[in-house]
């Protein structure tokens, strides 16, 4: 049966082929993708060219964007696309706004008393509801490895929550799901992040802590960490990794650790827990 969506999704492809030695020095650059299969790289390269064709990337003054930090930009967006079907997930915005550095911005909450606190806060990347995606270019840079740290997965993840209205950690689940799971998973591990930060603030966490901001930031956390650090995930809080599994239909644990087996440099990686400047 013809598909004008398929059809034009083929169109420009046809139109914007993936360059071979450029495809091949973004998977060099990004070992968060090692252990793909190649059905699966081909699949993320082709979603890859079609982001950059739907997402304007707009670098501000002092961000040098080249074809393939445009190309490693997308990857690591459509990563965690990469196993549901095509049914327009980065809905609601058009565009990426990349700045030189951390930037400030105006921040409001209003507390459990009805309070509202406002204040500036600096942050590596912003998402908001039906607008565009902010990030910070060294945030970018430094995303794409095994260290529990990915902005762009971050905060797209965030978008991927707004599909049912305002980011709270919930996103469109799939029919197999259950909310009643999710919410238990999420909540068990959110509580405990919290009362393990409110017992010892300073204590390392397995996890980072800004995790703890809200169930909006939990889920943007936990969503890098399955991809970038899935081993800690899956030791801290195994029913979340469980569910994000279900969610991202996933198993980066599983390809970690065959890859830890295949090669010797895996088994020594260390992973750090960067400082929390996400939005």
């Amino acid at each position: 049966m013809w598909s004008f969506r398929a059809w034009r999704r083929q169109r420009i492809l046809a139109q914007n082929p993936l360059d071979p030695a450029l495809w091949a020095e973004v998977q060099q650059r990004l070992p968060i993708i090692d252990g793909l299969s190649d059905a699966e790289l081909q699949r993320l390269g082709e979603r890859a060219v079609l982001f950059l064709h739907a997402k304007h990337l707009t670098a501000l003054p002092g961000v040098t964007l080249s074809d393939e930090a445009r190309l490693m930009l997308a990857v690591q967006a459509e990563l965690p696309l990469l196993n549901l079907a095509d049914l327009n997930w980065y809905q609601g915005f058009h565009e990426i706004v990349l700045y030189p550095d951390d930037f400030v911005s105006p921040q409001r909450h209003r507390d459990a008393s009805g309070v509202v606190h406002e204040w500036d806060g600096e942050h590596s990347g912003e998402a908001w509801q039906q607008g565009p995606v902010i990030l910070a270019w060294p945030g970018v840079q430094a995303s794409g490895q095994w260290d529990g740290y990915n902005l762009v997965i971050h905060e797209l993840a965030h978008k991927l929550d707004m599909l049912n209205g305002d980011a709270n950690g919930l996103p469109p689940l799939h029919r197999d799901m259950r909310i009643g799971d999710w919410a238990s998973a999420m909540q068990s591990a959110y509580d405990q992040l919290n009362a393990e930060l409110d017992a010892n603030p300073d204590a390392p966490g397995a996890i980072d802590p800004y995790a703890a901001e809200d169930p909006a930031e939990f889920f943007a956390v936990t969503s890098e960490y399955f991809f970038s650090a899935p081993d800690l995930l899956a030791e801290a809080f195994p029913q979340v990794y469980a569910q994000l599994k279900l969610f991202y239909r996933q198993d980066p644990l599983a390809r970690l650790q065959a890859l830890q087996e295949a090669h010797p440099d895996y088994r020594t990686t260390a992973v750090a827990i960067p400082d929390a400047t996400n939005g």
